[in-house]
This record gives C-alpha cells, sequence and structure tokens, in this order.
C-alpha cells in the first residue's frame, strides 16, 4: 500500500499556511504532557539497583516493579479515548497533569513495595493518558503542512524528558545522599507536572472537537488563530463537518467494524513494532546494560545520559525533515538503523567483546529509533483515523504500543540474565520484519489533510 496517487496530488495542491506563534505556543504547552511521560518513563533506570536493595527484590520481581507503571500505562491509553471524547482533548491533558504531579510525590515519599508500585500504576495512567491526548490534540489544531513538525514536538518533548530523567539522576546521584537518594530521582518531576497542569488552562480546545460539538464559533475562532489547510475557515469547517458526517454515524458509533479496519491495522502494526525493537528495555535498564558489561555505576549512569543526548539530536533531525522527506521515508531509514544497532549488540554479548563496541552499537539503536520510529509512532497514528473515531483509534494505537512495552520491559531482566545476546538477536529479528510491512504495506500521510487522508482509505 503505497501512498495513493490521489494523496500525492492532494499533497501538492494543498496551500501553505501561514505559521504562527499562537500554534507553536499551543503544541508547546500540549507536549509538556510528552515530557513529563519521557521522565516518567526513564526515571526509574537510575532506581533499579536501590529498589532491589530496598524491598529484597529478586529478577522476577524487579522486572514487575519496572513493569507496574506499565500496567497503569495500558489502562491509561486505552481509557483515555472516552474522556477526550466527553471532556475535550484541553480537559484530559488537565487532569493528567494533576496525576502526574500526585504520582511523582507518592513514589517519593511511598513507604512500603505496595504503596511504591501503587503510586508508579498512577504515574503510568497518566502516561498513557498522555501518550494518547497530546499528539491527538496537537494533529487537530496543526495544518496539514506543518502536522508532522507539531506532532514530533511531542516525541521530541519525550526524548527530552527521558535525558532530563537521566540527568537528572546522574546529578542526584553525585550528591551521595544515601538511602533516600531514589526517593529524590521520583519526587523532583512533582514541578513540571505542576507547570503543565497550570499552562493547558493557556490553550484551547481542539477545533475539530469543538465542531463535534456542535460549538462551530468556538471552532472557527481557534482555525483563525491556528491556521487551516484551505485557507478559508467556513470552507475547513465544512469538510470536517463533511467527515464527521453526523447525519449518518454517530460519535458513539462501533469503532471495531469493517470501515475501520484499515487504519486500526495500521495503528497495531505500528504499535507494535515500536516495542519489538526494544526500546524501551534499553531506555529502561541502560545502566543495567552498561552493567553488565562490567561498567561502573557513575560510568553507566553517564552512559545513559550519553544515549538521552543521542536520541534528542537524531529526534531533532528528524523534526526538520518529516513533513519534507515523509514518514515512510524515515521509517526505512531507522529500520536499517535499528538492524545495524542491535545485530552488533548481540554480537558484543555473545563474542564477550561488550566495551566500545556495545556503546556505539546502543547508539546507532538509539539515533535509528530517534530518527525513524520515535519521531514517526504518534504522527502517523494520529493521522490515519477519522475524525469521528480519531480518540479511539489513538488509544487503540497506544494501548498497542504499551501493551507491548509491558511484556518487553517485564521479561527482559530475566532474559538478560541467562544470555543478553539472545534478547537484541530478536529485536533484530523483529526489525527485520519492520522493514518489509514499511515496505509493502504502510502509506504515505505527509501534506495530506486529516479529512482527506480519510477519502484516500475509502472511509465514507
Amino acid at each position: 500500500m503505497h501512498t495513493p496517487q490521489n494523496a500525492s496530488n492532494a499533497a501538492l495542491n494543498t496551500p501553505k499556511p501561514a505559521f504562527n506563534l499562537y500554534l507553536l505556543g499551543c503544541t508547546l504547552i500540549a507536549a509538556l504532557g510528552g515530557l513529563l511521560f519521557g521522565f516518567d518513563t526513564a526515571v526509574i533506570s537510575g532506581t533499579t539497583d536501590a529498589l532491589r536493595a530496598k524491598f529484597t527484590l529478586s529478577d522476577g520481581l524487579l522486572g514487575f516493579t519496572v513493569a507496574s507503571a506499565l500496567i497503569g500505562t495500558i489502562i491509561g491509553s486505552i481509557g483515555a479515548g472516552r474522556p477526550a471524547d466527553v471532556f475535550g482533548r484541553r480537559g484530559a491533558l488537565a487532569v493528567l497533569g494533576v496525576i502526574y504531579f500526585v504520582s511523582a510525590l507518592g513514589c517519593a515519599f511511598s513507604w512500603d513495595w505496595w504503596s511504591f508500585l501503587s503510586f508508579r500504576f498512577l504515574g503510568g495512567l497518566a502516561v498513557g493518558g498522555a501518550s494518547v491526548v497530546s499528539p491527538l490534540y496537537i494533529a487537530e489544531i496543526s495544518p496539514a503542512y506543518y502536522r508532522g513538525r507539531m506532532v514530533a514536538i511531542t516525541q521530541f518533548n519525550v526524548v527530552f524528558g527521558i535525558l532530563l530523567a537521566y540527568l537528572s539522576n546522574y546529578l542526584i546521584g553525585g550528591m551521595h545522599l544515601g538511602e533516600h537518594e531514589w526517593r529524590w530521582m521520583f519526587g523532583i518531576m512533582a514541578a513540571p507536572s505542576l507547570v503543565f497542569f497550570l499552562l493547558v488552562f493557556l490553550t484551547p480546545q481542539s477545533p475539530r472537537w469543538l465542531v463535534g460539538q456542535g460549538r462551530l464559533e468556538e471552532a472557527r475562532s481557534v482555525l483563525q488563530r491556528c491556521g487551516s489547510d484551505t485557507g478559508s475557515v467556513d470552507e475547513e469547517i465544512r469538510e470536517i463537518q463533511h467527515s464527521l458526517d453526523l447525519g449518518h454515524h454517530s460519535l458513539r458509533e462501533p469503532f471495531y467494524c469493517r470501515r475501520y479496519m484499515k487504519p486500526i491495522m495500521l495503528a497495531v502494526a505500528m504499535g507494535a513494532f515500536n516495542q519489538l525493537s526494544g526500546i524501551n528495555a534499553v531506555l529502561y535498564y541502560t545502566p543495567f546494560i552498561f552493567k553488565m558489561a562490567g561498567a561502573g555505576v557513575e560510568s553507566a549512569l553517564l552512559q545513559s545520559v550519553i544515549v538521552g543526548f543521542t536520541m534528542l539530536v537524531f529526534t531533532m533531525a528528524a523534526m526538520v525533515i518529516i513533513d519534507h522527506f515523509g514518514r515512510r521515508k524515515l521509517m526505512i531509514v531507522g529500520s536499517i538503523g535499528y538492524i545495524i544497532g542491535l545485530t552488533g549488540a548481540a554480537y558484543a554479548f555473545y563474542a564477550k567483546v561488550e566495551g566500545p563496541l556495545l556503546l556505539v552499537s546502543l547508539l546507532v539503536f538509539i539515533a535509528a529509533h530517534g530518527f525513524g520510529q520515535g519521531a514517526v509512532i504518534w504522527v502517523f497514528i494520529s493521522e490515519i483515523f477519522p475524525n469521528r473515531v480519531r480518540a479511539r483509534g489513538q488509544a487503540l494505537g497506544s494501548f498497542t504500543h504499551w501493551a507491548m512495552n509491558a511484556a518487553i520491559s517485564w521479561t527482559f531482566p530475566m532474559i538478560a540474565a541467562v544470555a543478553g545476546w539472545t534478547a537484541f538477536g530478536f529485536y533484530a529479528l523483529c526489525m527485520v520484519g519492520q522493514l518489509v510491512w514499511v515496505l509493502l504495506v504502510m502509506p504515505e500521510t505527509k501534506g495530506i489533510s486529516l479529512e482527506k487522508i480519510q477519502e484516500e482509505f475509502g472511509i465514507e
């Protein structure tokens, strides 16, 4: 399923809307949900040894402790679509800010293993919700010409949050705070969570959500400030109304049906392949992996910062070109990089020559993720569903991503304890499958309005 000719023509004929700082400001605020997503996801990587000692955890229980947040993300992602439809994308983002805040303080002050698991689970709910609502909101306020870059800011912030978590862990680790060091690593996230909650109220509701609610004047005002695909706000509203087709469809109509099967299968495949790369196993256990290779504690934390910085740089590079280069080409380049990096890491563990080879291989792997899947996943999933079911479609893609994430992260310590090379070899094989899928199945969506994508998929 390569790029349809009609879609290509539509992209070429789409006028370039004026870029404005208001759109960028709203995008940056919504994308703070992604920054907290990244920080919450990666901060536990610097605490695994302390948690193991504090709560006397086996390899299996350590894996479950790390995965406890991921169980929350699974529930949070699949459950976020409905509140986003009922209360609006902005209202859902505000609630997520509160949950992030409570989770950060709860983890910092947890009194036993069960309380820690409960607050990590709560943080997972926020992460899962943010992975749905942040890109969903940004896609719906952005004109097609800028949509890839705008939605990719969410992923940039996810990566920036990961880097901040690694850097924060490294700095706190250097303070030698003793047995409470891990509590500071979790608790520091309360500050940006509060800032996110307050800033959300400076943003408008999504114009496409407003049209679905019949609030046309409010939608017109938002489109006038954020920009439209057609150059005419009234024409844009008519296209959104046509895509919703509420005279023949309901916002509550069944989602799992033949009509939506094409975007459903694309979203599930994208979410599954993202985690079958092993990316979050590497991000969660980066210091653990380097210590397996013989690095000291501080060296392992520092190399984690290098890993996070590498992904940030390559995510920025992808952001610059995603609306020109296209989603498929980034995925092709990223898939090839995945295969090279993962194969190198597998060989490093197999031949017991970890050292520089392992670091270089992981950096190639991380760069490939930042440039490919990492930059594309949330953009692509936010584009392929019709307006009337986009929140549920985004939730499905995120649910798939987080369900696979939990499975991979839970099993990694046990597999790595037996033979580190087997995990990386398996991930490399999965990325060969992703490359085949991209070449044969994945469509291109760059520069095409959300409503035109629906038409190209043949969804009435």
